[in-house]
């Protein structure tokens, strides 16, 4: 009889689910990137698009496609990553869908939207978090719980510093109108799920509770490759000539430096023993007596 790995190896659903959100990226990107006039939305936009088809493209996917090949043969930090870079896929395609103004692949970001909500549900549910917090063991947890709360601090104070002034005069946030949308859904994924979500994050993590470990390399990771493609957006956005918050890209490119900074050390943290093939509980039991 086989013991089992602590969670951390996806089911043959999850798989399948990750080779279809592979392809469907790849096509999406690809046709964003390289097809001219594809995107119909505002020039504003246009940069943010292909900056975020860029760092999709170039670290999302091979990200993607390497952990999910450790993740398979048993290793906790493949499983953590494949579920890291599926929840920003997960976010990059909810904003699609719901921001992105309708084009011939709405149907595939709709597909993206299942296929990436469905596959992080599940892997979050499969994984061992009382084992992800046991292979990291004493670690100090200062810096992950005072970098998460200062993230919920830095961007409660970019997107609240737009929304309240408009809220308050009546009209409507310069990104908001400049874009011709009817709202922003980067606000609301934002603010009524990043944001709170990292705030519980690190107060789990605070109390040393397992999900507060499993919340937070997740969240890392998520941080981490969407803090590279707002920097992406903004060189697309200088390439364009619009104008580009000095102040924000500087918020944004610490908040990138530190989180990948923070998630090595976490990856790190985790004990060889998360990588090692199971173990025979018959050959243990023999071997003890």
């Amino acid at each position: 009889m086989t013991a089992s790995r602590g969670g951390c190896e996806p089911p043959r659903s999850s798989i399948l689910a990750t080779v279809a959100t592979l392809a469907l990226t790849v096509v999406a990107t690809l046709v964003g990137l390289f097809v001219p006039g594809f995107y119909r939305d505002a020039p504003v936009i246009l940069p943010q698009l292909y900056g975020q088809d860029l760092l999709t493209l170039t670290v999302a996917v091979p990200a993607l496609t390497g952990s999910l090949y450790l993740a398979v043969y048993g290793s906790f930090r493949g499983y953590v990553l494949w579920l890291g870079v599926t929840g920003y896929l997960l976010y990059t395609y909810a904003s699609y869908a719901f921001m992105t103004a309708f084009n011939e692949l709405y149907l595939v970001y709709v597909a993206l939207l299942w296929l990436t909500l469905s596959t992080f549900v599940g892997g979050m549910v499969r994984l061992d978090a009382p084992a992800l917090k046991r292979s990291v063991g004493e670690t100090s947890i200062r810096s992950f719980v005072g970098f998460q709360l200062l993230f919920v601090v830095l961007i409660g104070f970019v997107w609240l510093s737009e929304i309240l002034p408009a809220i308050i005069g009546g009209t409507t946030p310069p990104s908001i109108a400049d874009a011709g949308l009817p709202t922003s859904a980067i606000y609301s994924l934002d603010l009524g799920v990043v944001v709170p979500g990292t705030a519980l994050s690190a107060y789990w993590l605070w109390n040393r509770r397992p999900w507060g470990y499993a919340f937070t390399v997740v969240l890392l990771i998520k941080i981490a490759t969407l803090g590279g493609a707002v920097l992406a957006m903004a060189i697309f956005m200088i390439r364009d000539g619009q104008p580009v918050s000095v102040a924000q890209m500087g918020i944004f490119g610490t908040i990138t430096l530190v989180s990948t900074l923070l998630l090595v050390r976490f990856f790190l943290a985790i004990g060889p023993e998360s990588n090692r093939p199971p173990i025979d509980s018959t050959t243990e039991t023999k071997s003890e007596t």
